[in-house]
């Protein structure tokens, strides 16, 4: 087997520097991708340094800040057409139609990329977690991708710039670092650690008999006590390993303790027991920030005592070290003032979790309360005529490729899929024009995309989706069919900053759909959207709801997400009157909707698509700049 050293390089990184007056720093999120590719001995990337303006001596960035790899400066105007259009960083694969972006995507990659070369390195793939999904989820669903991958990074960059206070996203880490920890068979390892509490009770009752004249040892066997069981807290998966092993089971007394009076699991490192992805995000963040306020404000640390720990204990993980120094952290001593004897934090104190107020989130009673108030408010669901209803692309004479039937549907499945692929393509077949860029936002296996690319050719075609199999899955699909008119990022929504003339998405999930309006709406394009999943609308940092003026005037949230729960009531297997009343709820959400995108200067339409057999979810937003 080839070495990663020895393997061509077929992807590229590319990765924002910013020059300073003095000096040359990276912006955090490249000090991360560093970090990672140091910390696995990563060299199968070609690393290019985007400055975020211009530098004079940009080979003074390249050679003397990243003499561990493969790094050249490029241009802004330099870049490929797809890193043109995301954030970064990016990774684009050879060929330049294949790009992975933003922070916690790359990341992902990278890992992924060493583990493929190299199958013995599980210690990097086990960086994902347990089933392989440490900040998969996307920042938007996620309040912990958005806290490590953003928040943090972003509020500790605004901090260094002006030291007021200490950011509320350090103090959210600091409290979660309190909470219990839950993981997977957490109620084994937690009957294991309170049979090796009692073990240890006893052994230093009889060390403390034995050595009460030696006062010294004794406090040394104590300590050694206390640091073991924070060890075999760390490494408690391989405990459990060797348990299985040897078919060892807990004294009875020990098997029989109630689940509540078992002692809870104390993070070790950031997501718990287990070393992750996760603290290779946090590490450069947490060791500029704790290096400031060490040198500028150390009463500060005092309210910190729990991350201060996780700052000493990371420096432990073998490998942590030298590849920090490589990257010029230099990890700095904290007051011993922090730390008890054994180091373990000062005045920690164990958060549990607060019950949370569910009033909120029962929605006693039904929608019709919500739909009378609107209704003399005037307002109710309006459908517009479909444009075309009876429209239909020439699936036979098309490539089977092009067909969903090859996306492993079943053929009721994929004919439904084909007539919603009909409403879709002919309303954006009516929008498009020659050299236009087409989005097919949340574009899962490429249904709509690939019809698109084959039916427009002289339009470009870009497809957004976070999940990389279902992408992927979307490459094989083009590759067979010769598309050279498509292209594939895998990336959340929001990391994509390109410009482009049209939006597509087909069931959107909850606030996907709002998502992919507003972007739409930023950059001036016409959207062609199909919603679906309205039960998991909510608030989010950046979507509010109701949408519109004139529904927020005339119905509060907790009403809004009773349209939003009973909106999801159109299954077939339902009464027709539930169904009558979900379709009706459908209406009034993407009225909502539509009316919000009116407010922003667009022409808007609520549309059922045709047959309204095609799915329970049948409504297409289409909105068009005035």
């Amino acid at each position: 087997m080839k070495s990663h050293k020895e393997v061509a390089i077929t992807e590229y990184l590319y990765l924002e520097v910013s020059p300073h007056p003095d000096d040359y720093a990276f912006p955090l999120h490249t000090a991360i991708s560093l970090f990672l590719m140091t910390y696995c001995d990563c060299k199968i990337f070609k690393v290019f340094l985007v400055p975020t303006q211009e530098i004079p001596d940009s080979s003074f960035v390249a050679q003397g800040l990243l003499k561990n790899f493969d790094a050249h400066v490029i241009s802004r105007q330099e870049l490929p057409f797809l890193i043109q259009n995301c954030c970064l960083p990016a990774i684009l694969e050879k060929g330049g139609r294949f790009c992975r972006a933003g922070l916690a995507v790359v990341l992902r990659c990278i890992i992924q990329k060493v583990y493929e070369i190299d199958r013995c390195r599980k210690n990097v793939l086990e960086l994902l977690g347990f089933k392989k999904t440490c900040l998969k989820a996307c920042a938007e669903v996620s309040q912990w991708t958005r806290l490590c991958e953003i928040s943090i990074p972003l509020a500790v960059e605004s901090f260094l710039q002006d030291p007021t206070t200490v950011p509320l996203e350090i103090l959210q880490l600091e409290k979660k670092l309190g909470e219990p920890v839950r993981v997977h068979n957490d109620d084994k390892i937690r009957r294991q650690k309170l049979q090796q509490m009692k073990i240890d009770k006893k052994s230093a009752e009889a060390t403390k008999e034995s050595f009460s004249e030696n006062k010294g040892a004794q406090v040394e066997i104590e300590e050694s006590v206390s640091v073991s069981l924070e060890l075999r807290a760390a490494l408690s998966k391989l405990t459990v390993d060797e348990v299985a092993k040897g078919s060892n089971r807990e004294p009875s007394h020990i098997r029989k303790t109630k689940t509540s009076d078992l002692p809870t699991l104390e993070h070790v490192f950031a997501e718990g027991l287990y070393f992750t992805l996760t603290d290779i995000v946090l590490l450069p963040c947490i060791h500029q920030f704790l290096v400031f306020v060490s040198k500028k404000c150390e009463d500060n640390l005092v309210h910190l005592p729990l991350l201060s720990c996780w700052y000493r204990r990371i420096q432990a993980v073998p490998g942590v070290k030298k590849a920090a120094a490589k990257c010029g952290i230099q990890f700095i001593p904290l007051p011993d003032i922090l730390f008890s004897k054994d180091g373990k934090p000062v005045n920690s104190i164990l958060v549990h979790e607060e019950k949370k107020d569910q009033m909120d989130n029962q929605f006693l009673g039904g929608p019709r309360p919500t739909m009378r108030k609107l209704m003399e408010k005037g307002i109710e669901a309006r459908f517009s005529p479909h444009p075309c209803p009876s429209w239909t692309l020439d699936w036979k004479s098309l490539p089977t490729d092009v067909s969903p039937a090859e996306g492993k549907m079943s053929g009721d499945r994929a004919l439904r899929k084909q007539q919603q692929l009909n409403n879709l393509v002919s309303v954006v077949m009516k929008l498009a024009k020659p050299r236009d860029t087409i989005v097919d936002f949340c574009s899962g296996g490429g249904h709509v995309g690939i019809v698109l690319a084959h039916t427009l050719p002289s339009c470009q075609v870009v497809l957004i989706e976070n999940k990389e199999e279902s992408l992927l899955r979307a490459q094989e699909r083009t590759s067979e069919l010769g598309l050279n008119n498509i292209w594939f990022i895998q990336a959340n929504l929001d990391y994509f900053k390109g410009k482009f003339n049209i939006g597509v998405a087909l069931h959107a999930c909850g606030v996907a759909t709002d998502m992919v309006i507003e972007h739409c709406i930023r950059g001036q394009a016409s959207f062609v959207i199909c919603p679906c999943c309205y039960g998991f609308i909510q608030n989010t940092t950046k979507s509010t709801f109701p949408r519109s003026h004139r529904f927020r005037e005339a119905i509060s949230y907790k009403e809004h997400m009773i349209l939003c729960r009973f909106a999801d009531q159109t299954a077939v297997q339902l009464p027709s009157e539930r169904r009558l009343i979900g379709k009706h709820c459908m209406g009034l959400v993407d009225l909502d909707r539509a009316w919000s995108a009116e407010g922003h200067g667009y022409s808007t339409q609520v549309i059922s698509m045709e047959p309204e057999s095609c799915s329970p979810k049948n409504n297409m937003i289409v909105g068009v700049p005035l």
